[in-house]
């Protein structure tokens, strides 16, 4: 399996006990999603190795579930798990609906801005975790516009369009260099 066509499901971040159950922090505002996995993708060294899951609990507090993957016996072999990245095929996640999308989703989209009318496509989503940004090229510029809510008016999936109300001046100081 390639990353290219899995999503980032979060990351193992601690072994539990001796018989080789791990907890693993879920990336998501729906963790519950995910209670019913059958297996995860782990990043080993840059290469997704498939883990089948023996057992999967949901944990009261912060996004975590306890693990037990087939195979991972004891403490040693779990512990060469802790801290990996752990992700799943794209075609497991949820379909979205409505200005709801997920960041890979609308790259190449073209995006419309009221005021300024096309603006360009987007070439990748930056997912700065306080802030990410659309990474849009116009008129040889690379402009950043912020991914709120309050800026996307609509999302057209068919078209492959983005409708934002870009703040007031945020393109233009791109283009007053």
């Amino acid at each position: 399996m390639e990353k290219e066509n899995c999503f980032y499901l979060g990351r193992i971040t601690k072994v539990i006990g001796f018989k080789g159950e791990v907890v693993v922090f879920i990336d998501s505002d729906e963790p519950e999603k995910y209670h019913a996995l059958d297996a995860l993708f782990v990043d080993m060294r840059g290469n997704l190795i498939p883990f089948f899951v023996e057992k999967i609990s949901m944990r009261n507090k912060n996004n975590q579930v306890t693990i037990k993957f087939q195979d991972i016996d004891d403490h040693e072999d779990a512990g060469r798990l802790q801290g990996c990245e752990v992700f799943l095929p794209l075609d497991l996640l949820p379909p979205l609906e409505g200005n709801a999308f997920y960041f890979h989703e609308v790259e190449e989209f073209d995006v419309y801005d009221k005021a300024k009318g096309h603006i360009g496509r987007i070439d990748k989503v930056l997912d700065y975790p306080a802030n990410p940004l659309f990474e849009v090229v116009y008129k040889d510029k690379l402009l950043l516009i912020p991914v709120q809510d309050r800026f996307i008016e609509k999302v057209d999936r068919e078209k492959k369009e983005i409708h934002i109300n870009a703040p007031e001046g945020l393109i233009d100081m791109y283009l007053d260099e």
